[in-house]
């Protein structure tokens, strides 16, 4: 089963890399330009999903002004309408910010709430989410939308409805979740053309090298002294 696994993950991959061109060079457009313009970017999930707000949050190799807004109840209260309120009310978010709001089904009002709250605020909303997973489901948000609705752009991971992918004889539920896979691979894309794109404009990315090579804690303390908006502890911040 590892080897079918493995299969439906680099397909999927594959069409992803086909169909996510756009939509990729879209949001790294923001990512990039919200950097150099000063700003920060944010992520938000909850459950599952808050593993890859991290995922681009503070790591070797990643962007340093990413910053990941915690879901402390890790998505216990997700399908709670006024949840988002509660998590997002008093951040320091800017208008022209940018905002990764990560959701599989893309149905829950947590997620729902934190997209509306940020365009509210005036953020560029990017939609992590799975568009077949998302239209095979109604919405649990009083307003009836899903968080795709709210994205200024989609990144579609394409994962299945239910994560999971592989059938097992004798077993009426499937198994083999992907949402996690794809959607490190699809959000590192975004970074990767960001950091692109500030080249591309001049600008000087601020990359963290890993804490593990030699010289690493010199280098990214000049990284880091550029950001003086971000304290550690803020945003999970490190």
């Amino acid at each position: 089963m590892y080897a079918e696994y493995l299969d439906m993950a680099c397909s999927i991959l594959q069409r992803m890399k086909e169909t996510q061109g756009k939509a990729i060079s879209k949001a790294a457009a923001l990512v990039g330009d919200t950097i150099l313009g000063g700003g920060l970017v944010y992520t938000f999930g909850s459950g599952h999903s808050q593993l890859l707000s991290q995922e681009v949050h503070a790591r070797a190799g990643g962007l340093y002004p990413v910053m990941q807004i915690v879901d402390p109840l890790w998505g216990r209260a997700e399908r709670l309408e006024g949840m988002g309120a509660v998590l997002f009310k008093d951040l320091p978010l800017k208008a022209g910010e940018t905002i990764f709001v990560i959701s599989n089904s893309g149905r829950n009002p947590e997620p729902i709430e934190a997209a509306m709250i940020a365009r509210q605020m005036g953020l560029h909303v990017i939609a992590v989410t799975s568009m077949e997973h998302s239209r095979s489901v109604s919405s649990r948000h009083s307003s009836g939308k899903k968080l795709y609705e709210f994205g200024e752009v989609v990144l579609d991971t394409g994962t299945p409805p239910g994560d999971a992918c592989l059938s097992f004889q004798g077993m009426q539920v499937k198994a083999g979740a992907l949402s996690t896979v794809l959607g490190a691979a699809l959000m590192n894309a975004v970074m990767v053309e960001a950091i692109q794109h500030m080249l591309d404009k001049g600008g000087t990315p601020p990359v963290l090298m890993s804490a593990n090579l030699d010289g690493s804690d010199e280098y990214n303390a000049r990284v880091i002294a550029r950001f003086d908006r971000i304290i550690p502890g803020v945003f999970g911040a490190h």
